[in-house]
């Protein structure tokens, strides 16, 4: 479930006009662009850029990156785009740090359907000019390349059916793997990057229902390297997002000074998607509502675009 509201009558023109109205002069309107773009779903945002393009031969976007600044101006800018376009930025954005963030492609590529994750890599293909794989290939090496790469160009079958003798075979495979401390196995690379997620529950299942744990559980010990958190991650991904979501949220607010990067990232692409059941289950871990805990963390008009998105009104 949603939390971003958004009207089911609007005027693309007149929000036009509005932002305008709201950039032009001195000094900016924040709270207009917050009550206007806040509340307008991915459709919507399309059609004010093209009516905005229209009418004063401006990119909307362009104006608004040099208006605005800070957390607020990368969270708007994210909002604003297109979501594969903004999951194909990124996406960028996480293979050109100097330590690649693996959680980003690992979520990226494990929590959308096949069609939405051909999306972003024709998006990224389009921006860029090369692909998001290769990319991730010249930015990472051995084992983590492998996952990686595997990950971001499966095309998972979609549907519901469940082979149970598969995911009792498969999961077999998987125990032996983690027992033997085998993690770069190429069969475990393989179940993970090419099943189901409805064939990967039953693999998970049955291997709980096997070895009295589930397999994130075993995955990681106090040793546990890179390469077995980022296996741990893409299980999780795949197994509950709403569960990771609230984990990647809880984690970036409790960080010292917080993670603005993540709690954006969380906020902005799951307010049209799922946020309303992760305010749930952030609920339920944390006895805090989220809008609290985000409004104790945030400030300004980055904190007043949070709260919207997060469905909390005026």
């Amino acid at each position: 479930m949603a939390t971003l509201v958004s009207p089911p009558n609007f005027s693309a023109n007149e929000d036009a006009e509005a932002l305008r109205n709201s950039v032009k002069g001195w000094g900016t309107n924040e709270k207009a662009i917050i009550s206007i773009l806040g509340h307008r779903n991915a459709c919507q945002r399309k059609e004010i850029r093209a009516a905005y393009e229209q009418l004063y031969q401006e990119d909307l976007i362009k104006r608004l990156e040099s208006e605005l600044s800070g957390d607020f101006e990368r969270a708007v800018y994210r909002w604003i785009l297109d979501p594969a376009d903004r999951d194909a930025v990124l996406a960028n954005v996480a293979i050109k740090k100097s330590n690649t963030d693996y959680n980003v492609i690992i979520e990226m590529s494990c929590v959308h359907s096949p069609e939405e994750l051909l999306a972003v890599r024709r998006a990224y293909q389009l921006r860029y000019k090369h692909s998001l794989e290769e990319d991730l290939a010249a930015h990472t090496t051995g084992d983590m390349r492998k996952l990686l790469v595997a990950l971001v160009t499966a095309y998972r079958y979609d549907g519901n059916e469940i082979n149970a003798k598969l995911a009792n075979s498969e999961a077999d495979i998987l125990h032996d793997a983690i027992k033997d401390k085998a993690f770069n196995h190429e069969e475990l690379i393989r179940i993970l990057s090419t099943r189901s997620k409805t064939q990967l529950m039953a693999t998970f299942n049955k291997y709980r229902d096997d070895q009295g744990i589930s397999i994130s559980k075993a995955l990681l010990d106090d040793e546990a390297n890179d390469f077995q958190k980022a296996l741990h991650t893409a299980i999780r991904c795949l197994n509950d997002p709403r569960k990771y979501f609230e984990k990647v949220l809880r984690n970036a607010i409790k960080r010292l000074g917080s993670d603005e990067d993540a709690l954006t990232r969380v906020i902005v692409t799951r307010a049209e998607r799922d946020l309303r059941d992760i305010k749930e289950v952030y609920y339920k871990k944390n006895s805090v509502p989220l809008e609290q805990a985000v409004a104790k963390d945030t400030s300004g008009d980055y904190k007043a675009f949070l709260l919207t998105l997060l469905g909390k009104e005026d």
